[in-house]
Formats: C-alpha cells, sequence, structure tokens
C-alpha cells in the first residue's frame, strides 16, 4: 500500500525569514491525520534568509538530522558540538537528556534550504552527542548512500532507532528499486526534482508512506534527490 502525502497539503510556518514547510503536525501546525509515520516524527522542509535563523532553544529525547540541498547552515550545541553543513553531508544530533542549540544561514548572502528530520528514539535518557559527515554523492547518483542506522554501519551517523536513511539521485528516466524486508515500512520523500514510485507521480515535496510492499520501484521523471526512509 502507498499513499502519497502531497507537498501543496502540508503545513506552512512563513515568518518572513523562515519558509518552513511540515510534513508532520509541527509547532502551530496540527493535523491529526499526520501526526508522523512510524518512528518519523518530523521533515520539515525549511527555507532561511541570509544571515537569519534559529536562536538557541532545547529540545531532548529526540535523534535529529539536518540534510543541506542549497547553502550552508551553521550549528553549535551544547554538547559541544558545532559545524558548517553544506550539501553533500549529513549532520546528526543526540537531543537525550537535554541540549540546548542555534542554527544560522551561514552566509549574508544567500539563502539557505535544508531539511530538519526528527526520529523518535527507542531509549530515552541517552547522552547528548553531535555528529557531521560527508557523504558520497557520486555514488547515490548510481544507488542508495546510506546516511542514518541503527549500527552506524557504512560510515553512517548511529541513531538509537531501528531505522535507516538513504539518499539516491535520479536522472530523467533513469529506474532504481530498493528491496524491503519482510514487515518493514518505507516513507519516500522528494527533496527536489519529480519521480515516481511504483508508477505513481511525485514532486519536490511530495513524500509517500509504504506499508506491505516488498519493494520501492522509482524512476526519475527529470533529475531528482530522494530520502528514503527504511523503518520497523
Amino acid at each position: 500500500m502507498i499513499q502519497v502525502r502531497p507537498a501543496g497539503e502540508r503545513g506552512r510556518t512563513d515568518w518572513g525569514w523562515l519558509d518552513s514547510r511540515h510534513t508532520f503536525s509541527f509547532g502551530e501546525y496540527y493535523d491529526a491525520a499526520h501526526l508522523g509515520f512510524r518512528a518519523l516524527r518530523v521533515i520539515n522542509d525549511d527555507r532561511v534568509e541570509p544571515g537569519a535563523g534559529f536562536g538557541t532553544h532545547g529540545h531532548r529525547d529526540m535523534e535529529i538530522l539536518s540534510y543541506v540541498l542549497e547553502g550552508a547552515l551553521a550549528h553549535k550545541d551544547s554538547s559541544g558540538g558545532g559545524g558548517v553543513i553544506r550539501p553533500g553531508e549529513i549532520q546528526f544530533m543526540r537531543a537525550g537528556t537535554g541540549i540546548t542549540h542555534s542554527e544560522y544561514n551561514d552566509s549574508k548572502v544567500d539563502p539557505v534550504h535544508f531539511l530538519q528530520i526528527w526520529i523518535v528514539p527507542d531509549t530515552q535518557g541517552l547522552k547528548p552527542s553531535y555528529g557531521q559527515r560527508p557523504f558520497d554523492a557520486e555514488a547515490a547518483a548510481r544507488g542508495f548512500v546510506l546516511l542514518a542506522s541503527r549500527d552506524g554501519r557504512d560510515g553512517s551517523v548511529q541513531v538509537q532507532q531501528d531505522v535507516d536513511v538513504r539518499v539516491t539521485r535520479l536522472a530523467a528516466g533513469e529506474r532504481r528499486e530498493l528491496e524491503l524486508r519482510p514487515g518493514r515500512h518505507a516513507w519516500v520523500h522528494v527533496a527536489r526534482g519529480r519521480a515516481s514510485l511504483d508508477g505513481k507521480p511525485l514532486g519536490e515535496g511530495d513524500g509517500a508512506a509504504v506499508s506491505d510492499e516488498e519493494r520501492l520501484p522509482l524512476a526519475g521523471a527529470e533529475d531528482a534527490e530522494l530520502l528514503l526512509f527504511d523503518l520497523a
């Protein structure tokens, strides 16, 4: 079963300096039908104006990933973690027992476009931590690159949940397929471009919940970048 979540039906926060689209309920946007999917709690599609950003604020008991599509995002947190995240990198912050952090557009000239992703951990009260790693963008154009996993295999960041997060990049007309183990579920998010999932068209910002399927057959309608969440 595949259920498409159209980009145009997402929630929206517009604060002038921030234009954010919410796949699932977040902040002042509440939709009882879209509170998350399995352990995936948040996908926020954020665009931040030059020099602006999120001041210091707190989180706890959440595994948080940042994925930059355009521009550069500066991060600093109370665990001692910090850096500038750019396209081709994945950033991870474990909120655990409690952490404060800030995120700002690192440029005074160019906007930054990034995805903020929250995953509910299967264990509470973990020690906060931070990680930032590059991934092989060329490999993503040939197949599926693992960004995050429970065991941190293949150079991915380690998250405290039974989830594999992958990225793939498809050219127009290109086909690719990811197999799912029995009993698994998936969420597919189109970060940019247009593609199809088992013949169902998906545009930029669209998502799709997948259950009771053995594979994810993907095809590029134009150059596209997709994140795939393989979930228990």
